[in-house]
């Protein structure tokens, strides 16, 4: 996926902001997708996230030249895969933790009014431990991508 133009696609499902919130603990402010588009069940999704300049984070980062910190990137990538994972009948009820972050590149700043695009593939997923790439995109631009490994833990 790396340094490549985002692919088209068509989500055979839909998970909105409000399925979102039954399937992760995440709350504001520290929500950071306001919507998942499965494109392959289990494999392959597409978070997006509309950047306000209401964001909490704006205030301090920077208030003279507000930018999306790229940990927040980073972890809005993670709730994308999470919304999709935690939503499979056997993983319902359980918590993904981040285990480690590999090969985090950024590579555009985001900012206030831009829709961040956060391309998730499964590569690996069992019981108890998941790795994905994910990658963030503005348009037709790359903002970030990284090697992202979770541990599952029991029902919340």
């Amino acid at each position: 996926m790396t340094e490549t133009k985002p692919r088209h696609y068509k989500p055979v499902r839909v998970i909105p902001c409000e399925e979102i919130l039954k399937i992760i603990p995440h709350r504001y402010p520290f929500m950071m997708v306001d919507r998942v588009e499965v494109v392959e069940e289990g494999k392959y999704c597409v978070g997006v996230k509309c950047v306000s300049a209401n964001e909490l984070y704006f205030h301090g980062h920077f208030p003279e030249k507000p930018i999306m910190p790229g940990v927040l990137i980073l972890e809005g990538m993670a709730q994308t895969a999470a919304a999709m994972m935690m939503d499979l009948p056997e993983t319902k009820g359980r918590l993904a933790f981040f285990a480690g972050i590999n090969k985090a590149r950024f590579r555009r700043q985001v900012v206030p009014g831009d829709v961040l695009k956060m391309h998730v593939e499964i590569i690996r997923f069992k019981s108890r431990v998941g790795k994905v790439r994910a990658e963030a995109w503005v348009g037709d631009e790359p903002a970030a991508e990284a090697d992202l490994t979770f541990a599952l833990g029991q029902d919340a």
